[in-house]
């Protein structure tokens, strides 16, 4: 069985303060289980979310450099009050506007209090329903191929695939989507956000992580030493980690 998306890593100097932005921008709750801060729906810590695809904010000493993550979140809206009102509550809260060449565009690009790009979107009818997450956005050369991977990779169903876009969503269309946007940008430096996969009660992490290696992913070795997941990259470089079951 494919593996699931669980989490979105970001690494970050203070991970309890960018933990804390995270849940003041989705209206969620940070959580503080151990060296890393989780940020997931109110009401108590449940990991991994049956709907929504947390964040988890790791404590690393490296500052993020100037260069542009290519992995980011949208923000969702109901109605352009809404929109307006989470841009200004973000940046009271440390959010600051960035230019990424966006140029005159219905949705606002910020950057969270470490730099962290991510947009909040104008209201669409497409995401009404995904939480307050509507898009994990990806950027990529070539959204057929990354499609063709991540749609084998993981237990999330194509739902568009095109020159320029490719998008996923849970099968039992709930949470977030994950869409990769053909951009001309490359990887320059290793990538400061990236997905966390998990494999379904029963099934062998190592038989999931060998699958991913046949489908073209490539074993990444960042100094992280023993440890219970594999951090590996798909075939355009994006890194990923496969978790262990608790």
């Amino acid at each position: 069985m494919a593996l699931r998306p669980v989490q979105v890593n970001i690494k970050a100097l203070d991970a309890p303060a960018v933990g804390r932005f995270w849940a003041e921008a989705l209206g969620w709750t940070a959580y503080f289980p151990g060296v890393t801060s989780y940020v997931g729906p109110a009401g108590g810590l449940l990991w991994p979310d049956p709907v929504h695809v947390g964040i988890d904010v790791v404590p690393v000493p490296q500052p993020k450099t100037a260069t542009k993550n290519r992995l980011h979140l949208d923000l969702a809206t109901t109605s352009a009050a809404h929109q307006e009102e989470l841009v200004e509550r973000l940046r009271a809260h440390g959010a600051a506007p960035v230019d990424i060449g966006q140029g005159d565009v219905p949705w606002t690009v910020l950057a969270d209090p470490e730099g962290n790009e991510f947009c909040v979107l104008e209201p669409r009818e497409v995401y009404r329903d995904t939480g307050p997450v509507a898009a994990i956005v990806v950027d990529c050369a070539d959204p057929r191929a990354m499609a063709r991977f991540w749609g084998e990779a993981i237990d999330w169903t194509v739902h568009e695939v095109a020159d320029d876009h490719a998008t996923l969503r849970s099968v039992k269309a709930v949470g977030p989507y994950l869409e990769f946007i053909r951009t001309p940008d490359v990887k320059t430096v290793p990538d400061r956000v990236h997905l966390d996969l998990l494999p379904h009660p029963g099934d062998d992490k190592e038989t999931e992580v060998a699958r991913l290696r046949a489908l073209g992913a490539t074993d990444l070795d960042l100094g992280q030493g023993e440890v219970p997941w594999t951090c590996l990259t798909d075939p355009e470089g994006h890194e990923f980690c496969v978790l262990a079951l608790h």
